[in-house]
């Protein structure tokens, strides 16, 4: 299983677009073949910081999907929202307790 967390930063006022972005879109990413959990996390600190977590079955499905028209559209619309450059990191499992 391969986990993908993405953090990103928005202006407040770009943040309210970004939650609209996300609230069309998210049935259909959660959706994608090979994606199996989905979630969006809000910054405890800064109501315009956000964290996605997604879990995919496998890195290929997770490359699939980054090449996807689906991604494209997505990430289009929210790229020129971003108040700061992106942070994301795939990770695998290790230990669970």
């Amino acid at each position: 299983m391969i986990i993908r967390i993405v953090h990103m930063h928005f202006n407040e006022a770009d943040a309210e677009e970004f939650l609209t972005i996300f609230e069309k879109n998210k049935h259909a990413i959660r959706n994608f073949e090979g994606c199996t959990h989905l979630e969006l996390l809000r910054d405890a600190n800064n109501p315009a910081g956000f964290t996605t977590l997604s879990h995919w079955n496998r890195e290929q499905d997770l490359e699939q999907y980054r090449q996807s028209e689906l991604f494209r559209a997505v990430w289009g619309k929210v790229k020129p929202l971003f108040s700061e450059r992106t942070q994301a990191f795939s990770l695998e499992k290790f230990i669970e307790l």
